[in-house]
């Protein structure tokens, strides 16, 4: 049974309920009042990122003055920053080319390539440019060869309008509307077999205002490489379709041959000094595991874009991307760079070394050892 307890009346009651609807009032108006002003703050927020957005995107700024002829350098050197420059109207030149190198030891093997190199020339611009890219097919080319670069927004990449025959030479123009780090490749069919053999490199484009500074900067760029003897020249190895299919690589490669980052060509840093590497994954068909033993990564630029994480061991970099990531080197001593998938690096090659030279730092890290009896 449900007891109801009786109502009445009195004028004390009415005072106590007219005062707490005052206070219910009171307490919506102040709820109304936050409110209003949270959604007030947000529309400022969202109009200021974008802003920030609208500011960082290329495609209203104005590229002035004449042509010039960009820097482009060779794995792993890497051109002058932009630093806080205007957009300019920039002009890259590049060279495909089948030609012999070495791949691992003393064994030869068919690269085909841009600028003769295997990563392709490093490019360095930043969002607003203008550039032009001349491509130019080796007269001594058996294929019609073409450039792909992420960096850019219209079809294929440019590939199809870059599509050049032996001998001839083909021109096209973008604007760099967003910034980052970017891989370009070639997508003539069999696009595997293009990139496979070779053709690919990395494109920096900056943000307005450029990176920070960094003491030191250096291209490194994986890539899988399937091989077999060639049936045209004897000795020589070349492609094989059947390895890449089944993603089978015979070599695992830091800049495209065994070693390009050992003895006298490992690279260099000192004491104190902060290092950012612009590294990059040809494929085609493996993803890397970045890593640095005996580092870990103060800031990585995940995928090569504007996000940045921080403390990071290991990075991923898919076929086709790129990440950019910087340490600060504390201690002397030489650090092993791999692809993580270990026996990619201690049995198929990708493997390379920093030299970091300079003061011992028994703070951070004090190798004596005791000896006991």
């Amino acid at each position: 049974m449900v007891l109801v307890k009786p109502a009445y009346h009195s004028h004390n009651t009415k005072n106590e309920v007219y005062l707490l609807n005052h206070q219910i009032m009171k307490i919506k108006n102040a709820l109304l009042s936050a409110t209003t002003a949270l959604l007030v703050l947000c529309m400022v927020g969202c109009k200021n990122n974008n802003n920030q957005q609208a500011s960082s995107n290329g495609t209203d700024m104005v590229a002035e003055g004449n042509p010039e002829v960009a820097e482009i350098t060779g794995a792993p050197k890497v051109p002058a920053p932009v630093g806080k420059r205007s957009p300019k109207k920039l002009i890259v030149n590049l060279v495909t080319s089948e030609k012999e190198g070495i791949i691992a030891d003393s064994i030869p093997y068919t690269f085909w390539t841009f600028n003769n190199t295997v990563p392709g020339s490093f490019i360095r611009v930043r969002v607003g440019d203008e550039i032009t890219i001349n491509l130019k097919n080796d007269a001594n080319s058996v294929l019609p060869h073409n450039i792909d670069l992420h960096a850019v927004t219209g079809p294929g990449g440019g590939a199809v309008a870059s599509s050049t025959v032996p001998g001839k030479e083909t021109s096209f123009t973008f604007k760099a509307i967003n910034s980052g780090l970017f891989v370009y490749h070639c997508a003539a069919p069999p696009v595997p077999m293009h990139i496979g053999n070779g053709m690919y490199g990395l494109i920096l484009v900056e943000p307005e205002g450029g990176l920070p500074k960094v003491d030191r900067e250096y291209y490194i760029m994986q890539g899988d490489f399937y091989t077999k003897a060639s049936t045209i020249k004897k000795g020589v190895m070349e492609f094989d379709n059947d390895k890449a299919v089944a993603e089978n690589p015979d070599y695992v490669l830091f800049n495209g041959k065994k070693g390009a980052l050992l003895g006298a060509n490992m690279i260099e840093a000192k004491v104190g000094e902060t290092v950012r590497l612009f590294v990059g994954n040809g494929g085609p068909n493996l993803t890397s595991s970045f890593h640095v033993i005996g580092e870990i990564f103060d800031n990585v630029y995940l995928e090569g874009g504007s996000t940045i994480s921080h403390n990071i061991q290991t990075t991923m970099i898919p076929a086709g991307g790129a990440a950019i990531v910087e340490f600060k080197c504390d201690v002397p001593g030489d650090y092993v760079l791999v692809d993580h998938s270990l026996s990619r690096a201690f049995n198929k090659g990708a493997i390379g070394k920093l030299r970091v030279s300079g003061e011992a730092n028994p703070k951070v890290f004090n190798a004596k050892t005791v000896a006991k009896e």
